[in-house]
């Protein structure tokens, strides 16, 4: 008979104990293994993967209903390209518009020499000309210097009689005193950095090669005072008149400034933007720089209005007196694309799928309606959306547990059900929209830019861009031309007596009655 061991109750229990603990440990770390495996996929996902959000790019080949709500390009837009044998036109080929442009007449002419027919020696005579082609040429921009003069007059008989009377032809006033720039030249400057994303080290290097060496500092100082005198009083009553509308969208991005007091360069500081909405009467874009991303900015910017607000779901805006917060549903649904599909039979990605063809129904509703009036959007989004939404959100609660609350799912379902009260306003307001896509394609040229000149040199320089920014905006969102009216307020402000006369502003605002003759 084999000898028993008698084990203590006390060591069984503590070896229990140990069991237990290691258990834990092993589900804690597999917990974490299965986080940092959903980190890493996302981030290849992010690098090498397809930024777009729809179906197929996430391997959802059966979602029907999803639609992307903010399209990259319009259908219109995109040329369809057929090929076919030589000497035939591509299929429905769309033809450039040429009527708008200079015409030159460039006829090509055999030498007198060769004029000699080949079969009696005669010399041959003209009968004609025929049309062959047309092409677009591009002549580089050229620079020429205006000598201003103005003529004096005086009256003789006056000086017979030792008066002096003189009387001199008036001149324009010059947009940056003692200085040699003008206004198409600034408008220049400002196109292709706020317009075509060029940095001034670049734009120095173009001027160079037009025979002007221009420094990167004085086309700063040229931005920096043209912000200071015209555009930012100018920014100032569109933030007047901003305040009275009664929806408006809001969105922030980082930027990095140097040589900010208190803070090192590599510190982020933010750029606001907001905007009214696109039934607005009078569309309006304005850039906020700002040294951090506190609340109190934003609450500073919107003081006085009253109305509702459509961001992405920052907490920074809860809390602005009078204003009701309508979150972006794109932003909701980004957070359920963002977990990588890997295996689409795994609870997870399934839940994904579910998530996104949910939401997918809403905006398909929203696309049909787009064109509608707020009072029938409403009717139809009770009627059709509301239910939609309830499910939504029900199917939410009753998965949340399913998966790891740190997961990426985890916080997409937390997001959602944090968020709900603020993504179900556009249910009651037919002028709320589902998204805040219209701000951020209004970020988007700044963030373009940044890509290209990396940070703002001072303040000085991130709140005259934010000045800049807001006109170049606003212009485009009237259908101005940018360069054209950054060129007509530089050449027109100057002469007008804005500090004493501040109502003058009105007059050069996108829409004013002048601004539209003048474009027109």
């Amino acid at each position: 008979m084999a000898d028993t061991v008698t084990v203590p109750v006390e060591y069984l229990s503590e070896l229990e104990a140990a069991v237990a603990s290691q258990k834990t440990t092993v589900n804690e770390m597999s917990a974490d293994i299965a986080l940092l495996r959903e980190e890493c996929n996302y981030l290849k996902r992010k690098l090498f993967g397809s930024k777009s959000e729809t179906s197929r790019s996430l391997g959802f080949e059966q979602l029907s209903f999803f639609d992307e709500a903010e399209q990259e390009c319009d259908k219109e837009l995109v040329e369809e390209i057929t090929y076919s044998r030589a000497k035939k036109r591509y299929k429905d080929e769309r033809k450039i518009k040429l009527e708008n442009l200079k015409h030159v007449k460039d006829i090509y002419d055999i030498d007198e020499k060769d004029r000699i027919c080949y079969r009696c020696g005669r010399t041959m005579s003209r009968v004609g000309e025929e049309f062959v082609r047309s092409e677009i040429v591009y002549e580089p921009a050229k620079l020429y210097v205006k000598d201003i003069y103005r003529v004096t007059y005086e009256c003789r008989k006056c000086r017979k009689d030792n008066k002096i009377n003189m009387l001199k032809a008036g001149t324009p006033a010059p947009v940056i005193p003692h200085s040699y720039t003008s206004p198409s030249m600034i408008a220049q400057i400002v196109s292709d950095k706020y317009v075509n994303h060029m940095p001034l080290y670049r734009q120095e290097a173009e001027w160079k090669r037009l025979d002007l060496k221009l420094s990167r500092a004085t086309m700063a100082n040229w931005i920096i005072i043209s912000a200071n005198e015209y555009f930012i009083p100018l920014v100032n009553r569109m933030h007047e008149l901003l305040l009275k509308e009664t929806h408006l969208h809001s969105d922030e991005t980082v930027v990095q400034v140097l040589n900010e007091p208190g803070k090192k360069n590599t510190s982020k500081s933010y750029m606001w933007v907001y905007a009214s909405i696109r039934e607005s009467e009078h569309p309006i874009r304005i850039f906020e720089y700002q040294p951090d991303r506190k609340s109190v900015h934003p609450e500073a910017f919107l003081k006085g209005f009253e109305g509702t607000l459509i961001s992405d779901g920052y907490q920074g805006y809860n809390n602005i007196k009078g204003v009701k917060n309508a979150y972006c549903w794109a932003h909701c649904r980004r957070y359920f694309t963002d977990v990588t599909p890997k295996d689409i039979d795994d609870i997870q990605n399934t839940l994904v799928k579910t998530a996104i063809e949910k939401i997918g129904r809403i905006f398909a509703i929203e696309k049909k309606i787009d064109k509608e009036g707020p009072e029938e959007k409403v009717k139809i989004r009770r009627e059709k959306s509301k239910p939609m939404v309830d499910d939504f959100f029900s199917w939410c609660e009753a998965n949340q547990n399913k998966v790891l609350a740190r997961s990426k799912l985890g916080k997409a379902f937390q997001y959602a059900l944090n968020h709900e009260k603020g993504l179900r306003v556009f249910l009651d307001d037919g002028e709320v929209p589902l998204t805040n896509s219209l701000n951020e394609r209004s970020i988007k040229p700044f963030t373009v830019s940044r890509k290209n000149w990396l940070f703002n040199g001072s303040p000085r320089g991130a709140r005259a861009s934010a000045a800049t920014f807001s006109l170049v905006e606003t212009a485009k969102a009237n259908n101005l031309d940018a360069h054209d009216y950054i060129e007509y307020l530089l050449e027109m402000m100057p002469n007008e007596d804005i500090i004493n006369h501040p109502e003058k502003l009105d007059d050069y605002l996108p829409w004013s009655k002048q601004t539209k003759s003048e474009f027109r």
